[in-house]
């Protein structure tokens, strides 16, 4: 099974980061206690945007958690007033030996 990666990018506009962190800072504890399958996430900053890069032991885990309670019910949420457009978001796997001419 490959790890995996969610990356969430937001536009958050200055006035707003240290808001939006701490929702990060308050969630960060409990989606490494419950979520199945949650191994890190990490906060990345740059001057035009935001970004959380959760890792996970699967892409399913990945995306399981997208459908959590945690994620649309709290985080979410939270983060909405501090966004002006919708995030992205995006799945990646980790490759073990990975040969970009051939499918996985």
């Amino acid at each position: 099974m490959n790890k995996a990666y969610l990356e969430i990018t937001m536009k958050v506009p200055a006035k707003d980061r240290v808001k939006a962190g701490a929702v990060y800072s308050k969630y960060k504890p409990p989606f490494l206690a419950t979520i199945p399958g949650a191994e890190s996430k990490e906060l990345l900053l740059r001057e035009e945007d935001v970004q959380v890069l959760h890792g996970f032991d699967s892409r399913a885990s990945a995306e399981s958690y997208l459908k959590s309670a945690l994620f649309g019910d709290d985080v979410v949420r939270e983060l909405k007033p501090y966004l002006v457009a919708d995030p992205e978001v995006r799945v990646y796997e980790r490759q073990e030996n990975a040969d970009f001419g051939k499918p996985a």
